[in-house]
C-alpha cells in the first residue's frame, strides 16, 4: 500500500501572489522563491533566501505578501528533509517579527499595532496604488504609516496564529534550530506547553546555545511563575558559564534586587569570562552579546555605574 508524502508547500497555488505586493511590486515571483528553497543546488536556496529577505522583509518592514509566506516557512522548518533549516526559520524570525531586539521585551502587540486598529481595505489599496504608482509627484498618502503597521501586524499574527509548532524545534536535533525557536517564543504568549518546553531544554555541551536561548526568553515570560525561578536558580550551577550567566540574567529580569546571591556573583564574574562567552565562542541568536546582557542585569538590579 502506497502514501503519498506531503509536501512542504502543499497550498502554494492556493494563494493570489499576482493580487498581492512586496517590496518590489507584485508578489507573484514568491512561490518560485518559497520552492527554491528546496533546490538541492546550494547557490540557488541562498539566492532564494536573499531575494526573500528583500521583498517579503525589506530592512525590517514587512509588506502585504508577508503574512502568507508565515505558513510555508513554517512548514518548510517543520519537515527534517528541508535543506539549510536554521536559515529557514531565521527567515521565519525576520518576516514574523522585523528588526525588533530584546529591547521591546516584553512583547506588547495590543500596544505595538494600535496605530493599525482603524485601517481599511481602502487605506491598503491606497497605499498600495501610491507606492507603485509610476508618478513620482504624488505626495505620501496619509495612511502610509497605518498601513505599514498593519503589515507588520498581520505577519506577527499569523505566526502567533500557529506560535505552538514553534515550541517542539527547542528540542530539535540542530541546536542552532533549537536556540532560534528558544528565542523566537519570547515574542508570543507564553503557553503552559511553551514554558515546558523552555524549561526543559537540555544542558548538554550539544545544546548549550539553546539553553542559553531559552533561559533569556524565560526571564521576560510568566513572571509569576516560580517553577522558572527554580529551575533558573538550578542552572547558576550549569557546567557551562554561558548557561550559569544567562540563567543569572533571567533571574534579574524577573526578580531585580530579589536575585540570589549566586545569581548575583555570577554576573559579578563575566567579565572574567568574556572570551568563553564571546559572540565566537558562544553564538546565541540575540542581538545583544552576553556581557550586554550581563550589564543589562546590573541595571535591573540597580548595580549599573
Amino acid at each position: 500500500m502506497s502514501s503519498t508524502v506531503r509536501s512542504p508547500l502543499e497550498g502554494l497555488e492556493a494563494v493570489n501572489w499576482a493580487e498581492l505586493h512586496h517590496a518590489y511590486g507584485s508578489a507573484e515571483d514568491v512561490p518560485g522563491r518559497l520552492t527554491a528553497l528546496l533546490s538541492a543546488d546550494a547557490e540557488e536556496r541562498h539566492q532564494a533566501h536573499a531575494q526573500l529577505r528583500g521583498n517579503v522583509y525589506h530592512q525590517g518592514t514587512r509588506w502585504q505578501a508577508s503574512r502568507h509566506v508565515v505558513p510555508f516557512l513554517t512548514e518548510l522548518a517543520d519537515d527534517p528533509a528541508t535543506p539549510d533549516r536554521p536559515a529557514v526559520v531565521d527567515l521565519l524570525r525576520a518576516v514574523a517579527l522585523g528588526d525588533r531586539d530584546d529591547t521591546c521585551l516584553p512583547f506588547e502587540p495590543d500596544r505595538e499595532f494600535a496605530k493599525a486598529d482603524n485601517v481599511t481595505s481602502t487605506d491598503v489599496a491606497t497605499v498600495v496604488d501610491w507606492l507603485y504608482s509610476e508618478d513620482d509627484e504624488d505626495d505620501e498618502p496619509e495612511e502610509c504609516d497605518a498601513v505599514a503597521v498593519s503589515w507588520d501586524r498581520d505577519a506577527y499574527l499569523a505566526a502567533a496564529a500557529i506560535s505552538d509548532r514553534f515550541v517542539a524545534w527547542t528540542n530539535d536535533p540542530d541546536p542552532v534550530v533549537a536556540a532560534i525557536a528558544a528565542e523566537l517564543l519570547a515574542w508570543f504568549p507564553a503557553t503552559q506547553r511553551a514554558i515546558s518546553h523552555l524549561t526543559e531544554v537540555s544542558e548538554t555541551e550539544e545544546h548549550r546555545m539553546a539553553r542559553a536561548s531559552a533561559n533569556l526568553s524565560l526571564g521576560y515570560l510568566a513572571p509569576d511563575e516560580p517553577a522558572i525561578d527554580d529551575r533558573l536558580t538550578a542552572l547558576l550551577a550549569a557546567g557551562t558559564f554561558g548557561v550559569q550567566l544567562t540563567a543569572a540574567v533571567a533571574l534579574a529580569i524577573r526578580l531585580g534586587e530579589q536575585i540570589p546571591d549566586a545569581g548575583l556573583q555570577v554576573i559579578a564574574e563575566a567579565h572574567d569570562h568574556a572570551h568563553e562567552i564571546s559572540g565566537t565562542a558562544f553564538p546565541i541568536p540575540w542581538n545583544r552579546s552576553l556581557l550586554g546582557f550581563a550589564a543589562l542585569a546590573l541595571y535591573r538590579i540597580g548595580l549599573s555605574p
